[in-house]
């Protein structure tokens, strides 16, 4: 099963990536883009340019979870690197939880198409 805790280490990788890209891909992603070692135990959150699909990337000691969401309404609130020089963004596991559950992280409200009915 798949669980993270308070202590999870999150980076999000800025620019978008071809969500075609699986276990042996996003690893070699974490490590030659990022610049990170993807056996770390942390999570890598990818995003595709329409910013509608997520994927993370988690090493838990055993092997590599690729886990996916898709939107069928609406876009993520992705973060952005304001002076275009960084690759990737640490969050907390909390801003983890708020990004895949609709919340926009520039000021904390839920986006209207993700309430749910």
């Amino acid at each position: 099963m798949l669980t993270f805790n308070g202590n999870l280490k999150v980076y999000v990788a800025l620019e978008p990536c071809d969500m075609r890209k699986s276990f042996n891909t996003l690893s070699a992603l974490v490590r030659n883009h990022l610049a990170l070692d993807p056996l770390s135990g942390a999570a890598f959150l990818f995003t595709n340019k329409s910013r509608r699909l997520i994927k993370i990337l988690y090493f838990d000691g055993t092997g590599y979870w690729v886990v996916a969401k898709r939107l069928e309404k609406g876009t993520f609130s992705w973060p952005r690197d304001i002076g275009g020089q960084r690759r990737k963004l640490v969050l907390k596991p909390t801003a983890l939880a708020m990004l895949t559950d609709g919340i926009d992280l520039r000021d904390g409200l839920q986006r209207p198409w993700y309430e749910l009915q």
